[in-house]
C-alpha cells in the first residue's frame, strides 16, 4: 500500500517562497476551504506535478512557476511503500527531479524520462491516468472514466488489474520468435557442415584402402572439394556476421521464470480469496453479509482458476526444466561463427595434410584407425546438431503457444472477464447507496449498458449532471476497491475537488458522506469545497486557504 504522508510546495502558482505543507495521513477526513483563487486546489497540481511531472489542471508547465518570484518552484512528496520511505523532489528554475529511498538519492545517471518510467512502473505502479481515476475526482480538467474512449478505459482497467505486463511480454516474445528462426537457420547450416565432413571422412577411409594411385587421385579430388568447402564456409561466416546476434538465448529461461512467478502470484491471490470466503461471512469492504450462494460461486470460480493455473504451472515447470538443460547447448549457437572459423582452419590443415600425403603416399599407408576415430567424433557432433534442432523446434512451439496466450484476446481478456462481474456489482452497490437505482453494467468493450427499473435503456450522457456525478463517484470507489483487491494500486489518499459545490445536491451530499464513513482501512479523504458553513463540522480536520498580498497560504 502506498501511504502518502506529506506534500509541500513553494513558488507554485500563487504560492510564495515559503513552503506550504500538508500532512496527508493526519486525519481520516479533511475539509479544504477557501474562496475562489485562494489556492485551495493547488494541492492537486502540486501532487500530480511532484509524482508525474505535469499538473492536474490544464496548465502549461512554464505557467506553474509563480509569476512574481519567477523561479524556485519546488514540490516534495513523501510516502511509505512496504518497509521503505520515499521522497520525490521535482522543481522548475532550477530543474530538479530526485528520488530518495530511505534518505539515499537514487543514481541519476539515467535520463529523466527513464527515471520517470522507473518511478511509475517499479515504485508507484501507477500512470497519470490511473492516478487521476482512483485518487482524484475533480471538477476542472478531470476527465471521468465514462468520458474516456474505450481504448483508454481498457488501459485504466489493465493498470488496475496489473496485467499490462502481458503486453510488454508479448512484444518481447515477438523478438524471441525472430531469434528462434535465426537459431534454426544457424543450426541447420551447422548440421549440413558436419554431415559434409562425415561424408568426406568416409570417403577418405575408403580411399586409404585402395591402391596408392587411386589414393593420390582421390586426395587431389578431396583437396579441390575441401577448398570449395572452405570458400563456402567463408561465405557462411560473412552471412552469419551480419545476421547473428549474441547473448539472446540466455533471456529465454528468465522469461519462462517470469511466466512462472506471475502464475504463482495469481494462484496466491486466488488462494487468499478462497480462504476469505471460507472463513468470513461479512464483506471486509462494505461490512454487508455475504450470501452463501455468492460465497460458493466465488470459491468455485477460484478453485477452477487454481486448477487451470496449476496445470499451466506444471507444464511451465517442465518447460523450465527442459530449458535449463538446453541452455548450455543454446549458448553454443552464439559461438557458431568461431566454430566455423575453426572449421576453416581445420580444412586448411587438412588440405595441407592431403598434399603431404601425396608426397609420402609411396612411403607409408594412411592411419585408418585415426581416421575412424575422427569419423566417430564427427558423428557425435552430428547427433548434437540434430538434438539442438529438436530443442529449437520445441522452443518454437512454446513461443507460438505463449504468443497466442499473450495477445489481447488471450490471458488479459480472460482476467478482465473474471473481474467484470465484480466491477459491475460494486458499481451498482455504490449507486444504490446514493439512492440511484439503475442497473449499470460495463461490457467487455467497457461500454455502458444502463437500464431503469422498468428496463428502459439509457446512456451516461442522457443523465443530469448530478446523476453523472453519482456515476463518477461510484466508479471511483469501485476502482479503488478493485485496486485494493488486486493489491496492485492501493493507497490511503482520496481527494475530491468541489464535488459538493455544483451538481451534487443536499440529499446527494448526505448520502455521499455516508459512503465516506463506510470506507475502511487507512483512508485519508480530502474534500475541497466552498461550502464551509454546511460541511465544517462534518470532518475530522479543516484546512483553510486564503490569499494575502497576492500569495496563497494556509491560515
Amino acid at each position: 500500500m502506498i501511504n502518502f504522508k506529506i506534500i509541500r510546495w513553494k513558488n507554485l502558482l500563487s504560492t510564495g517562497n515559503q513552503f506550504t505543507e500538508v500532512q496527508l495521513d493526519k486525519s481520516p477526513t479533511t475539509l479544504i476551504l477557501g474562496k475562489n483563487g485562494s489556492g485551495k486546489s493547488t494541492i492537486l497540481d502540486a501532487l500530480c506535478f511532484g509524482l508525474f511531472g505535469k499538473p492536474f489542471r490544464r496548465i502549461n508547465k512554464t505557467q506553474l512557476v509563480n509569476a512574481i518570484n519567477n523561479g524556485g518552484l519546488l514540490v516534495e512528496v513523501e510516502f511509505e511503500l512496504g518497509n521503505k520511505n520515499y521522497k520525490i523532489r521535482r522543481g522548475i528554475k532550477k530543474n530538479i527531479f530526485e528520488i530518495f529511498v530511505d534518505g539515499n538519492r537514487l543514481d541519476q545517471v539515467a535520463r529523466s524520462t527513464d527515471q520517470q518510467e522507473y518511478l511509475e512502473k517499479t515504485i508507484l505502479k501507477l500512470t497519470y491516468k490511473s492516478f487521476t481515476q482512483i485518487v482524484i475526482l475533480g471538477s476542472s480538467s478531470f476527465v471521468p472514466f465514462m468520458q474516456l474512449k474505450p481504448i483508454d478505459r481498457r488501459t485504466i482497467i489493465e493498470d488496475l488489474l496489473d496485467i499490462q505486463i502481458f503486453s510488454v511480454m508479448n512484444t518481447l516474445l515477438k523478438n524471441k520468435i525472430s531469434e528462434n528462426k535465426e537459431d534454426g537457420i544457424s543450426i541447420e547450416i551447422e548440421r549440413k557442415l558436419v554431415s559434409g565432413n562425415i561424408e568426406t571422412s568416409n570417403e577418405l577411409i575408403e580411399n586409404l584402402n585402395k591402391t596408392k594411385t587411386n589414393q593420390i587421385q582421390k586426395n587431389n579430388q578431396d583437396i579441390i572439394k575441401n577448398e570449395t568447402e572452405r570458400d563456402r564456409l567463408k561465405d557462411i561466416i560473412d552471412n552469419l556476421s551480419n545476421t547473428t546476434s549474441k547473448d539472446k538465448s540466455t533471456k529465454i529461461l528468465e522469461e519462462l521464470r517470469g511466466f512462472q512467478t506471475n502464475i504463482e502470484r495469481k494462484m496466491l491471490v486466488s488462494e487468499g480469496e478462497i480462504e476469505f470466503y471460507e472463513q468470513n461471512d461479512i464483506c471486509s469492504t462494505c461490512h454487508q453479509d455475504l450470501k452463501e450462494d455468492h460465497k460458493t460461486k466465488m470459491i468455485t470460480e477460484h478453485h477452477a482458476s487454481l486448477h487451470e493455473r496449476s496445470a499451466a504451472l506444471l507444464k511451465l515447470g517442465n518447460k523450465i526444466h527442459e530449458t535449463e538443460e538446453q541452455l548450455n547447448d543454446v549458448r553454443k549457437i552464439q559461438t557458431i561463427i568461431t566454430a566455423h572459423q575453426n572449421q576453416i582452419q581445420s580444412i586448411f590443415g587438412y588440405i595441407t595434410k592431403l598434399k603431404e600425403q601425396i608426397t609420402e603416399i609411396g612411403k607409408r599407408d594412411g592411419d585408418i584407425d585415426q581416421k575412424i576415430e575422427k569419423l566417430k567424433a564427427l558423428e557425435s557432433d552430428l547427433k548434437l546438431c540434430i538434438q539442438e534442432q529438436e530443442k529449437i523446434s520445441i522452443q518454437k512451439q512454446l513461443y507460438e503457444t505463449a504468443f497466442i496466450l499473450l495477445k489481447d484476446g488471450g490471458i488479459k481478456t480472460r482476467i478482465i472477464k473474471q473481474y467484470l462481474p465484480i466491477m459491475n456489482k460494486l458499481i451498482n452497490k455504490y449507486l444504490a447507496s446514493m439512492d440511484f437505482f439503475v442497473s449499470f453494467n460495463l461490457d467487455e468493450k467497457f461500454e455502458e449498458i444502463i437500464k431503469s427499473r422498468h428496463r428502459d435503456e439509457f446512456t451516461y450522457d442522457s443523465f443530469s449532471e448530478g446523476e453523472k456525478m453519482r456515476i463518477d463517484l461510484a466508479l471511483l470507489f469501485t476502482w479503488r476497491t478493485i485496486a485494493k483487491m488486486k493489491n496492485s494500486v492501493n493507497t490511503n489518499l482520496l481527494i475530491l475537488d468541489e464535488v459538493f459545490d455544483s451538481s451534487l445536491d443536499v440529499d446527494g451530499t448526505e448520502e455521499f458522506l455516508k459512503i465516506l464513513n463506510k470506507l475502511t482501512g487507512k483512508q485519508n479523504v480530502f474534500i475541497i469545497s466552498h461550502k464551509g458553513d454546511v460541511l465544517y463540522d462534518k470532518f475530522d480536520n479543516v484546512i483553510k486557504f486564503s490569499k494575502e498580498k497576492n500569495f496563497s497560504k494556509i491560515i
